[in-house]
């Protein structure tokens, strides 16, 4: 598990970069600086880690661009001590991100090879979500709603109900939305019947599936 001053070097550069593509928020900016993406990827892809580019990781399922993990979190706009939900762990890239930024995160994966690992490997990078839990997303986590903030890290045909209704009045729904093409939404709950909706253009997102696989 090496993690070197030029993987450091490297993480600077990626920060710049998604600066100069339009993150502002400092504190995404830093846990991008903080956390060691090659650990959460196949060694194979070692060389390519800090690349803002998506990386295939098992079960059909891919790590994230860095520039889509910072630009959903800073839509989220993440506090200290915030109970966010996360719906998809996968490499736990996402979820690292969010710890380090001082919230709390409840995380959940539907396939099991993917949670194993990642179950596995945050703890080794010293990375301590609230829970990590093996389940069906569509659902969510209604035994610890409601959440300050929700993100899904998958491409979902319609934004699940049972989510909105785990979120707090105030809170703040990130989900890209769409089938082949998705299109970044944020849902803010005004309160229990209305929400407020924006958009933020294309993305691509493997497809949030119902069940656990």
């Amino acid at each position: 598990m090496k993690n070197t001053n030029k993987h450091q070097g490297l993480r600077n550069q990626l920060a710049k970069l998604l600066e100069e593509k339009g993150i502002k928020d400092n504190k995404v900016l830093e846990a991008i600086k903080i956390i060691p993406r090659h650990l959460f990827l196949d060694s194979s892809f070692e060389d390519f880690a800090y690349q803002d580019k998506a990386f295939p990781i098992g079960a059909n399922q891919t790590i994230s661009q860095p520039y889509t993990v910072a630009f959903q979190t800073q839509l989220l706009q993440v506090k200290k001590d915030d109970k966010i939900l996360e719906i998809g762990t996968g490499s736990g890239y996402q979820t690292a991100v969010l710890v380090v930024m001082g919230a709390k995160v409840y995380s959940v994966e539907r396939q099991n090879e993917l949670f194993k690992t990642t179950k596995l490997l945050l703890p080794k990078l010293n990375i301590r979500p609230k829970l990590l839990s093996f389940g069906d997303g569509y659902k969510g986590l209604p035994d610890y709603a409601p959440f300050d903030s929700i993100i899904v890290t998958a491409g979902a045909p319609i934004i699940p109900k049972a989510l909105m209704a785990q979120l707090k009045i105030g809170g703040r729904l990130v989900i890209p939305l769409g089938r082949d093409e998705q299109i970044m939404t944020l849902l803010i709950r005004k309160n229990e019947t209305q929400f407020e909706k924006h958009e933020f253009g294309e993305f691509r997102f493997v497809p949030l599936l119902e069940d656990k696989n």
